[in-house]
């Protein structure tokens, strides 16, 4: 790697790493699925997250990211789509009755397919606003149109790649049977409050403006 492409690669790594760091909903659907189906469930939820940084990359490339920013419109039915679903998870997750500790040590029949779980995951991310305005800063001012589209597609599936193993890594800590059982008893409390903060960012999400 050129000289200068391995220091856009630095910039990039610190500015994604500080931003995947950063609490919002895919970290909060990430700990909601450790805690409450276990780390298998949460891992692939985390892939699915990692999976929706490939989209604002494709865009982005293809210049879509430009119009969605642009179009009041376009932002505009991007952000309510994702305000809905995560005031729809938060809602769920907000109904969520009291359950024994066992719910929490061992599988249950509610535990969501392969499927399911990744298409959470990726739905989060991928109907995120925020991501595609955080995706459009980084290929214009950091990475800029000069840049090899190859490279710019390395940049790309390191993020992914990088988010998937970060949150993994969050659904180990979390998904541990024994942290997993501290909450059998107020378990429930827990995925309400995870919950009530998914509901809040997805009302944050609908009342944010574009600029």
């Amino acid at each position: 790697m050129e000289a200068e492409y391995f220091s856009q690669f630095v910039t990039i790594v610190i500015v994604h790493l500080l931003a995947v760091a950063s609490p919002g909903p895919d970290f909060a659907i990430v700990v909601k699925q450790s805690v409450t189906h276990g780390k298998v469930t949460a891992m692939w939820t985390s892939i699915g997250v990692g999976t929706g940084i490939l989209l604002h990359v494709l865009y982005s490339l293809l210049g879509i990211g430009v119009v969605v920013s642009q179009s009041v419109v376009a932002f505009t039915v991007m952000k309510y789509l994702g305000a809905a679903y995560l005031v729809y998870l938060g809602w769920k997750a907000i109904r969520t009755k009291p359950a024994s500790a066992l719910h929490f040590s061992k599988k249950s029949h509610e535990t969501p397919s392969v499927r399911r779980a990744y298409w959470t995951g990726f739905l989060t991310n991928g109907l995120n606003p925020k991501a595609t305005l955080f995706f459009l800063s980084l290929f214009t001012v950091v990475i800029g149109s000069d840049t090899p589209v190859s490279v710019q597609l390395f940049y790309g599936v390191y993020m992914a790649l990088a988010t998937a193993l970060w949150f993994s890594g969050v659904s180990l800590v979390f998904g541990n049977n024994r942290v997993r059982l501290l909450f059998g008893k107020v378990g429930h409390w827990f995925e309400r409050c995870m919950g009530g903060a998914l509901l809040l960012l997805g009302v944050k999400l609908a009342v944010t403006s574009q600029n």
